[in-house]
């Protein structure tokens, strides 16, 4: 498809201008890359980052029906969570399969920001305005803010002491998964969370789309914070076992599949609850399984066969990279969990590799 089809963030003039490399990405022309896609991964790492990540929609949901809707939609229980606070979740189909996985911030008792999925902005929006319709909530209004706001991810361990000097909300003490409504860079009433995708510390900052450019070279301009693409975004959120939606999950895919029960709470009603429920206590038969590979030089990729002792496919690659902090290829996959037995192998380039399966999250971020 050609890249004139594609979306562009309003960032996109200051990536080509700082040398990016720029690729079709979730319907966007997105950086995959500045100079090195490793030394942006171990930048976050040691030091710290900033993602351009306005391709990801955004919605709000207002009235005094809105959790009731959200809670039937999804299955992480949304009651839980108070105003200044931020809950990943993910909204199901009517047969448990994963339609989008989701950060809801609950802003006002009355009002909720759903980030979502660049891929899955249209299909959400159609999917909560049929049970709008469907339960005739009166009192819940979905906007669909996705072409006014942008947002950036300042991550790493040094990232909250760097641009602590542009804000005056004290941000080393909002908690994690929380977040305030602040002035950051001049600009006033930007919602700042403790959230990101790479499981280094950091924050998102919501702003609308006339300011971003000014709030992207404040940072810029701080020593040491460099851009970074999705190339290192991708391999800083498999080294935590972060899901990808179209990758390790989607709407063939259930939470209990892909090991997201956290997320799955029982004492509440919502779409697909006793089929879920019914996996939770019966079992599945096939899980996702993380696995770091043993040879060299050898990195699993998506749609790779995985292969038990007596090499018959069980499954396959959903994601995999080389991880710049354990310098080894790792993976997560989709396997039978009645044909799974050691030793497992992937299939790279005709060769059968050994690879180790490990818990989740491959790196224990405090050692690095």
């Amino acid at each position: 498809m050609e890249n004139s089809n594609k979306k562009k963030t309003y960032l996109y003039k200051k990536h080509v201008n700082l040398g990016a490399k720029m690729v079709p990405y979730s319907g966007f022309i997105m950086p995959l890359q500045y100079k090195s896609s490793i030394i942006e991964h171990m930048n976050v790492r040691n030091i710290a980052g900033i993602f351009d990540i306005s391709h990801m929609g955004n919605f709000f949901l207002k009235g005094k029906d809105s959790k009731n809707l959200i809670q039937i939609l999804t299955t992480n229980d949304v009651s839980k969570i108070k105003i200044g606070q931020a809950q990943y979740n993910c909204m199901i189909n009517d047969k448990g399969g994963i339609i989008d996985d989701l950060v809801i911030y609950k802003i006002l008792e009355t009002e909720f920001l759903l980030i979502v999925n660049a891929v899955n902005i249209e299909k959400n929006k159609k999917w909560i305005t049929h049970h709008i319709k469907k339960y005739k909530c009166k009192y819940v209004e979905l906007i669909d803010s996705s072409q006014e706001y942008s947002l950036l991810s300042v991550q790493g361990p040094q990232s909250l002491s760097r641009i602590k000097k542009l804000t005056n909300i004290l941000l080393e003490e909002i908690d994690f998964y929380h977040f305030k409504i602040g002035e950051f860079a001049g600009i006033k009433n930007l919602l700042i969370s403790r959230t990101g995708y790479t499981g280094s510390k950091g924050i998102e900052i919501l702003i609308p789309n006339k300011y971003v450019e000014k709030v992207w070279d404040e940072i810029i301009g701080i020593s040491n914070i460099i851009p970074c693409g999705i190339a290192s975004r991708n391999s800083l959120r498999l080294e935590m076992g972060y899901r990808l939606y179209g990758n390790d999950i989607s709407e063939n895919i259930t939470p209990i599949e892909s090991g997201l029960s956290w997320i799955v709470k029982f004492n509440k009603k919502f779409i697909a609850r006793e089929i879920l429920k019914k996996q939770k206590i019966k079992g599945v038969e096939k899980k996702l399984i993380s696995f770091m590979v043993n040879e060299n030089g050898k990195i699993p990729r998506m749609g790779h066969p995985i292969l038990n002792w007596n090499k018959s496919i069980i499954g396959e690659v959903t994601s995999g990279c080389f991880s710049p902090v354990l310098k080894k290829g790792i993976g997560l996959g989709y396997v039978n969990i009645n044909k799974l037995k050691n030793p497992i192998y992937v299939l790279i380039r005709e060769k059968y590799i050994f690879v180790t399966e490990v818990k989740l999250p491959f790196i224990n971020i405090n050692n690095i």
